[in-house]
């Protein structure tokens, strides 16, 4: 587990409580004593019960998501977050490489923190890089990537069916269920969120 400080003197760090309602998602309050960053907000009022707000969340250090029901008038606290974005530059064993595109500050965040985005980095990728209180938490991938196909197998002889596919491997190691017209040398657009062929770029 990554462990990160994050909380300076408690004399000099301001709790801001706001009400749940007025929460959004790219937010990041706490909840369960542990950072959570707000993936999406829903308000609810079913019939002639109370209502309530329904939100998404994912842990910002242990990265899970969580749901949970919040009644409309609980306050949250919101923790200070800030968001830079870099370039990737290279991978060098527990450490990763970053490029301020605008300073061309050197930025090295620990793999930990790069582990679940790490397959779809190339040179040059632009990332946005989420800052809790001064430290750095998550990396956020853009909607969509292009990757080169490195490894892809033969097609079966005789398989026509449109909806045939296979499994091929990227530039990154990222594997990917594309078409059987794919071929090695082939730059492809993935989605980052569900790991899906779009196209070719």
């Amino acid at each position: 587990m990554l462990q990160v400080k994050l909380c300076c003197d408690p004399r000099l760090t301001k709790k801001i409580m706001i009400a749940i309602n007025a929460i959004r998602s790219g937010q990041v309050i706490s909840y369960n004593g542990g950072p959570h960053l707000i993936v999406s907000v829903q308000h609810r009022t079913p019939g002639n019960l109370r209502a309530f707000v329904q939100v998404k969340m994912r842990h910002l250090l242990q990265g899970n998501s969580v749901e949970h029901r919040f009644s409309s008038t609980e306050l949250v606290e919101v923790l200070e977050s800030t968001k830079r974005i870099l370039e990737f530059s290279y991978g060098d064993g527990d450490a990763y490489v970053f490029i301020d595109p605008v300073t061309f500050d050197q930025v090295e965040l620990p793999e930990p923190i790069v582990r679940s985005t790490k397959a779809y980095l190339t040179s040059g990728a632009s990332v946005t890089v989420m800052y809790l209180q001064g430290a750095p938490v998550a990396v956020e991938l853009p909607p969509t990537v292009v990757l080169a196909v490195t490894v892809s197998p033969n097609a079966v002889r005789g398989d026509t069916s449109r909806q045939a596919q296979k499994i091929v491997t990227t530039e990154t190691e990222l594997m990917v269920t594309v078409p059987l017209f794919i071929n090695v040398g082939d730059r492809i657009r993935v989605r980052t969120e569900d790991n899906t062929y779009l196209g070719r770029d």
